[in-house]
């Protein structure tokens, strides 16, 4: 059993930056952050095999955020802040290693965390 824990959500204004970070209890293969605003469906934000091999971005963060993996925690550093970024963050994990097409896959995980807030005000 995973467990998951996420951290690093503040209220920032237009073109900040935030770490977020993700303390996992367990030795997942793939993780991944996800976020969802009101109203709108749970979407992928960044993923990757957490032996570094396999990383993906979706196209509205590409550079501007990047996800790494250290020890057991799953970070997500996000430059260039937009009001549309606004959303809870949630920190997400699988046991097996996923394929390149599937790390974005809210269904391809298991294990969630209970979200971080992220406001970006203009």
């Amino acid at each position: 059993q995973v467990q998951l824990v996420e951290s690093g959500g503040d209220s920032v204004q237009l073109g900040g930056s935030l770490r977020l970070s993700c303390v996992a209890r367990g030795y997942p293969e793939s993780m991944a952050w996800f976020r969802q605003a009101p109203g709108k469906e749970r979407e992928g934000v960044a993923a990757m095999t957490t032996d570094g091999v396999r990383t993906a971005y979706t196209d509205f963060v590409s550079g501007r955020f990047t996800i790494s993996h250290d020890a057991n925690t799953l970070h997500l550093l996000m430059n260039s802040l937009k009001p549309e970024d606004t959303a809870m963050y949630y920190c997400a994990a699988a046991a097996e290693w996923l394929p390149l097409s599937d790390l974005l896959r809210p269904s391809s995980y298991d294990h969630w965390g209970q979200g971080t807030q992220v406001t970006v005000s203009s």
